[in-house]
């Protein structure tokens, strides 16, 4: 009887062990992470220059443009579609940025927006959180943008750097470019913009004219946008699988055309930005938008 219980005991305490020893190795092994989608910008002033249509385009006649180096850049909205039919808004919705009424009508909130260098992460959720299918078109709405241009004055070429606000409508608390601040406090609608040379002390700020922001859209016929917006579409070479049972993070990459994006009125044709004699903003939209994934 002796011999049983300590044969009895001996094999109770080996289970346990075993179970606390099991315990302990589930313990140290890392849990797999969920794969993410991954959205970035790429910035190419070699890309194809497209009008609002998604057809090739030239700098209109009388004006000028600069194809201008990019700091950084925000986007509003961003929505895969499965087909050139799909309408605004019906395909999958990655993104949409905050929007408030501070300034009475509704507006992007441009204090809550993600603003973003080339390369970097704009973007990142969840594989699993996205709906499975086979994608298409892109559609990105942008919002800000930020770049250096030249501007000239006086015989002299000065570098200068732009804010540009492209989105539909935007409510702007204070926004700086350098030590340039620029205290605005309302909704400024599509084509604001704000400028401050980088080596001289002097700023302004301006409106291009209503509707004249380029919006590339290919399937325009198809798949409009509202008037006003900034929802710049670009197609896949092939088209983007979801499946749901991904193992790896897909990186979606965005490249925008900067292809001489940065349009002016001439009054003195030499291709030169002079806003000192009257030279105006026309047109800082992008100029086509070709996404690629990994």
């Amino acid at each position: 009887m002796k011999v049983l219980k300590i044969i009895y005991t001996l094999t109770i305490t080996l289970v346990l062990f075993s179970c606390s020893k099991n315990e302990e190795q589930a313990s140290l092994v890392t849990p797999v992470a969920s794969p993410n989608l991954i959205i970035k910008f790429k910035f190419d002033p070699t890309q194809e220059r497209l009008n609002n249509l998604g057809q090739p385009s030239v700098v209109a006649s009388g004006n000028a443009a600069q194809s201008p180096i990019f700091n950084s850049i925000s986007s509003h909205y961003l929505e895969f579609a499965p087909t050139a039919t799909t309408q605004l808004g019906q395909g999958t919705i990655l993104y949409h940025a905050p929007e408030t009424t501070a300034g009475g009508t509704n507006a992007i909130d441009f204090s809550k927006s993600k603003i973003v260098a080339e390369g970097e992460t704009f973007l990142s959720i969840p594989i699993k959180n996205i709906t499975p299918g086979n994608y298409q078109w892109v559609r990105c709405s942008l919002l800000y943008q930020n770049y250096k241009i030249n501007v000239l004055s006086s015989g002299v070429e000065y570098p200068g750097t732009l804010a540009s606000f492209v989105g539909f409508r935007t409510y702007i608390g204070t926004h700086a470019i350098g030590n340039y601040s620029f205290p605005v406090n309302a909704n400024r609608d599509q084509g604001y913009w704000a400028f401050g040379l980088n080596t001289v002390n002097y700023s302004t700020s301006g409106q291009a004219p209503a509707g004249a922001t380029t919006v590339p859209n290919p399937i325009a016929s198809t798949s409009p946008i509202p008037t006003g917006s900034c929802v710049v579409t670009g197609k896949f070479a092939t088209n983007l699988v979801i499946t749901g049972n991904e193992t790896k993070d897909v990186i979606v990459t965005l490249s925008l055309s900067i292809n001489k994006s940065f349009e002016w009125r001439e009054i003195n044709a030499d291709g030169k930005y002079e806003p000192s004699i009257g030279e105006n903003v026309v047109d800082m939209g992008l100029r086509g938008l070709i996404p690629t994934y990994n």
